[in-house]
């Protein structure tokens, strides 16, 4: 197990290679000035010229990126230049609350999608059945501004019951502001793990082996749970695992609309700034966050299937004869 984890980690490191010479190269491409942007559109041309080479703006493409690349190695993400602080505090500052609202709509996104695609599945092609499909499809079709748009109108604008932007500090207020950007992420990723919970439960529920617990007079809830779940799991942790590291790196919309102070936010404000070393910090967080989820989600398919867990020992084992 130790050697298959060594080796995902290693092949992460050509992905987040491509992934930060990608972001690079856009942000180098994009039309705007990052040094016009600091000292304003009435700066003077030497003014500009003296930032410029102060911040390294007039060196060759590859050697910034490989003075980039070389700052990484020794844990530096840059300086940014719209307030010359370091990166990663920055970054860090701000990594909390991204994790909480992903964590949050995930949450709530299991606790709901699982047992309503179980329930759709037991009673398929019923009214409930076809009710439940009918609105997990409209929620995973409509667009995610929109649907949190919807819902300031309702709960913050016409009934005032949830503050419409923002983070709140203190219990329970900061609870308070988790609701709508909660929902806005959550439904629709609830709406797909329903979906992928009904199809797999169904591709389970008519094996052999359910028939024979429902023979040896076991009760209902103890098939579903503890036969039909556990072998229709790995769809849905795979599918789980995968929106959990969308979510930690796809949340700007929400964070947006809601002014969140997250990662997300920070890399559209960061963006508008052409402020390159920001961007490729939070580039480079959240893919190595997004891999560690990945390789979390492979360790559990070990421990919820025992043959993918013999699988990997017996693939070391042939490893180690060699």
């Amino acid at each position: 197990m130790l050697r298959y984890i060594i080796k995902r980690i290693i092949f992460a490191i050509p992905v987040l290679i491509g992934a930060t010479f990608l972001v690079f190269t856009i942000m180098d491409l994009a039309p705007g000035d990052p040094a016009r942007i600091i000292l304003g559109s009435n700066a003077t041309e030497a003014a500009l010229a003296s930032l410029r080479d102060s911040m390294g703006l007039n060196d060759p493409f590859l050697v910034r990126y490989g003075r980039f690349i070389l700052g990484l190695l020794h844990g530096d993400l840059g300086t940014s230049y719209r307030n010359g602080q370091a990166v990663f505090s920055l970054i860090m500052g701000r990594l909390g609350n991204t994790v909480v609202l992903a964590t949050s709509g995930i949450v709530f996104s299991v606790i709901i999608g699982i047992p309503v695609g179980i329930i759709s599945a037991i009673k398929q092609y019923s009214v409930l059945d076809n009710i439940t499909m009918f609105i997990t499809l409209f929620l995973m079709a409509v667009p995610t501004f929109w649907f949190a748009l919807i819902l300031v109108i309702i709960f913050s604008l016409n009934l005032g019951w949830l503050p419409s932007s923002g983070m709140q500090h203190g219990f329970p207020d900061n609870l308070i502001s988790l609701i709508l950007p909660t929902l806005t992420l959550g439904c629709g990723y609830a709406a797909l793990i329903a979906r992928t919970t009904r199809s797999s439960v169904l591709e389970v529920v008519r094996q052999d082996y359910i028939d024979m617990a429902r023979a040896k007079g076991l009760t209902e809830n103890a098939v579903i749970w503890k036969h039909m779940l556990k072998n229709a799991l790995i769809p849905i942790v795979t599918v789980v695992g995968l929106n959990f590291g969308t979510l930690l790196g796809g949340s700007v919309l929400t964070e947006s609309i809601f002014s969140w102070p997250g990662v997300g936010r920070f890399v559209v404000d960061s963006i508008s700034y052409k402020d390159t070393p920001a961007v490729l910090g939070s580039v480079v967080t959240l893919a190595i966050l997004f891999t560690i989820v990945n390789l979390i989600v492979d360790l559990l398919y070990a421990f919820l299937d025992p043959r993918i867990k013999s699988e990997y020992q017996s693939s070391w084992k042939r490893a180690k004869k060699k």
